[in-house]
């Protein structure tokens, strides 16, 4: 099954254009607001699976971010060796793991403004959690996953590594640094869940081409090391890394500039384009 945020309510995506307001099509049962849906994930999944439903058409750019207020976001680092070997690191015997501020989470589609410093991107399959985790074996970590989105951990690289320790959650967070959509896919959906083909493109060059089976931590062994430490709740997000190809590991090294365009995908999943711009004055 396929969910879409749209005007900040919940609509379960029955087929490309059409929607249904879960909220309405229950009757009030089930909440509009998506974050309070996680909360009741196994309700959401048993409605929408009745299809008992009048469908709406509706515009994909009207689509939101599936995740807009996440009580907890994690990120991680160097999840791909090919990645880590481009940026100089040996690759991590645990994951490296970070934040992405809340305010920096935005949409599927519309601008984002460049500060000024070395703007990278970062394609990322994210993971939405379902239901409460807590230390979670790796072979029951799917069970707790409501379903999967297309991220961008877009990051300012100057800030990220200033300071006698790196500073990646504030070089990660300025506001827009965090795209999520165009919609939430239930595992289930997919033909192998944890082989996916994920990429990102500037002005139409592609700038990043990987798969998800060549994380160095796959998503069940992500769960189970984050909720051996801290419970996972319905609703977190988790940003679970970047191939190699970002413009930090090129020769001579490339940056976001206003004006441009970055095309982000996982197949399977959707694509996100955003326009980048100069910063408000």
């Amino acid at each position: 099954m396929r969910f879409a945020t749209i005007s900040g309510r919940l609509h379960q995506v029955v087929s490309p254009g059409r929607v249904v307001d879960l909220n309405s099509a229950s009757g009030g049962r089930l909440p509009a607001d998506p974050q309070e849906a996680y909360l009741r994930w196994d309700e959401v999944l048993d409605f929408a699976a009745t299809g008992s439903a009048q469908p709406t058409e509706v515009d994909e750019q009207d689509f939101g971010n599936p995740v807009p207020t996440p009580r907890q976001v994690f990120a991680i680092g160097l999840n791909y060796s090919d990645h880590a070997a481009e940026s100089n690191f040996a690759v991590p015997d645990h994951p490296l793991v970070f934040t992405k501020f809340v305010t920096s989470l935005t949409g599927p589609f519309g601008e984002i403004a460049v500060p000024p410093g070395h703007v990278d991107w970062e394609v990322e399959l994210v993971v939405v959690i379902g239901r409460h985790a807590h230390r979670v074996a790796a072979q029951d970590a799917w069970s707790h996953v409501a379903g999967l989105t297309v991220g961008q951990d877009i990051s300012e690289r100057i800030l990220q590594s200033s300071g006698p320790a790196p500073q990646f959650s504030l070089g990660k967070s300025h506001p827009g640094f965090g795209p999520l959509g165009p919609v939430l896919v239930t595992p289930d959906e997919l033909p192998d869940r944890d082989d996916l083909e994920l990429g990102c493109l500037v002005n139409g060059r592609q700038m990043q081409k990987g798969r998800t089976r060549d994380m160095v931590f796959p998503v069940s062994e992500l769960i189970a090391r984050l909720s051996a430490v801290t419970p996972l709740l319905p609703g977190d997000v988790i940003f679970t890394g970047t191939p190699s190809g970002v413009g930090l590991g090129r020769t001579p090294q490339c940056w976001l500039q206003a004006g441009d365009e970055l095309v982000t995908y996982v197949r399977g999943i959707g694509e996100m384009r955003h326009r980048l711009v100069a910063p408000a004055a």
